[in-house]
């Protein structure tokens, strides 16, 4: 039980608890991403569907290893089984490509198979006919539904030709479906279908409902989520993840049994790697984040120089707009410039582009059109992070030149605090445009430019 979830002490005192058998109707695992938490839901809901021998015992050591034959963990094990329902928001791209490279170097690993099936069932199941029943949009995804599950059950029997073929099937279907299916929060919708299942008798010993990043969830989806966390079904257990525990309402958390997850050490994550991704070339000194980001269409070291591009283009644009109406360049935006272009310009990407559409245009090629809906958010993300690391470096450079008294714009002072505030704004609306309302990220990048610039140019 919880053997394939490493470095985590949460997963002792769950097992504690079902051995003890007091383990909560309701729980909310809570941590940083890629921790284990959503790992450990799915194992919990295999070993409480376990129907053999060891599921019976209390000693927590032999609960449902991880290799019981019983038929309810077989098919969890494979994501199959319909006593279990997943939702919620989330990004799959980097740990699906990253089970196919293992699935395609392993080729005789029955384990490497099923990782590589369970990544893109975390994606599939999300699209289960309980929680779309009367969706329109479910008839647009259909196709790319049906071709992943034909795929899917092909690839245990086909040969190494054709493995090939259809796994780069596989992760371009599921990398469109992504795009095209998940939304940024969780819709009212699909909890009230997810709690009328729950109430359902189940076919085996036991349901589990997950929901995962349950902070990103529509108002009246939390008022729904409230009614049957009030009073849930006798067989039914329901696990909340979220990596911002914050953000979840009181009125959820005091209804919830927290198990907190922690940031695992560097040796840890390398341990994961190692053992999950049979990686032993490019496991230390790395993320087990930065691991599955690199295995990404667009990786981390294309997203850093063309979040320089933007910011010295942004920054750019305000100093234009100010120098027109006869206003002084400020420092914050100068030392921003200074510092974003030459990071472009090695990185081949040229110098900061006066035209939008010339910027726009030059990013959408480099990311494929952020065909990978996750890719945007990362995009702006990798932004927001080099305008602190530019006001950071500012500082440094006053500080070595003890300047700091005339250098007001260098990272925490009240100046420098309300120009990020600019661009923090403006990028949460940006993320909202595409994720939430399916806004083009072209037009959705035309207004974040040009919020930035007049937002930047108003500061002075």
């Amino acid at each position: 039980m919880f053997e394939n979830v490493l470095g985590q002490s949460a997963v002792d005192q769950l097992g504690k608890d079902l051995g003890a058998g007091t383990l909560a109707p309701s729980m909310l695992f809570f941590g940083p991403l890629v921790s284990g938490k959503g790992t450990t839901a799915l194992e919990l809901g295999r070993v409480l569907s376990c129907e053999g021998d060891a599921a019976h015992t209390t000693a927590v050591s032999k609960i449902a290893p991880w290799t019981c034959a019983c038929s309810a963990c077989a098919r969890h094990r494979l994501l199959a089984h319909p006593d279990l329902l997943l939702l919620g928001p989330r990004s799959f791209s980097g740990e699906i490509a990253a089970s196919r490279a293992v699935f395609l170097r392993e080729r005789e690993s029955p384990s490497s198979q099923i990782l590589f099936i369970r990544a893109v069932r975390k994606l599939l199941v999300r699209f289960s006919p309980v929680l779309w029943e009367d969706d329109p949009r479910l008839g647009k995804l259909n196709p790319l539904l049906q071709s992943l599950e034909e795929d899917l059950d092909s690839l245990p029997h086909a040969d190494e030709a054709g493995r090939e073929k259809l796994s780069a099937s596989i992760l371009k279907d599921a990398l469109k479906l992504e795009a095209e299916g998940i939304a940024d929060l969780i819709p009212v919708a699909q909890i009230r279908r997810a709690a009328y299942w729950g109430h359902l008798a189940p076919s085996g010993r036991r349901k589990l409902l997950v929901i995962e990043n349950a902070d990103r969830m529509q108002d009246g989806a939390r008022n729904s989520l409230l009614k049957i966390l009030e009073e849930p079904p006798d067989r039914l257990t329901i696990v909340l993840t979220s990596s911002r525990r914050e953000a979840i309402l009181p009125t959820l958390l005091s209804r919830l049994r927290p198990y907190r997850f922690m940031k695992r050490d560097e040796k840890t994550e390398a341990e994961v790697i190692r053992k999950v991704y049979k990686e032993n070339n490019d496991a230390m000194g790395r993320s087990l984040a930065s691991y599955l980001d690199s295995f990404l269409p667009v990786p981390p070291e294309i997203l850093y120089p063309l979040g320089a591009l933007f910011a010295a283009s942004a920054a750019m644009g305000a100093i234009e707009t100010l120098r027109r109406r006869g206003g002084a360049p400020p420092p914050e935006l100068v030392s921003l410039t200074r510092h974003a272009a030459p990071i472009a310009e090695a990185a081949g990407l040229g110098g900061p582009r006066e035209r939008n559409q010339e910027l726009i245009a030059a990013i959408l090629v480099k990311t494929e059109n952020f065909e990978i809906r996750s890719l945007f958010s990362r995009f702006l993300g990798a932004v927001l992070a080099f305008v602190s690391e530019a006001a950071h470096a500012a500082g440094d450079a006053a500080a070595q030149s003890g300047a700091v008294a005339g250098e007001a714009h260098v990272a925490g002072s009240p100046r420098q605090i309300a120009y990020n505030e600019v661009w923090k704004k403006c990028a949460v609306e940006a993320d909202a445009a595409v994720g939430t309302w399916n806004q083009s990220p072209a037009l959705a990048l035309e207004r974040l430019i040009t919020g930035l610039k007049a937002g930047l140019a108003e500061l002075v």
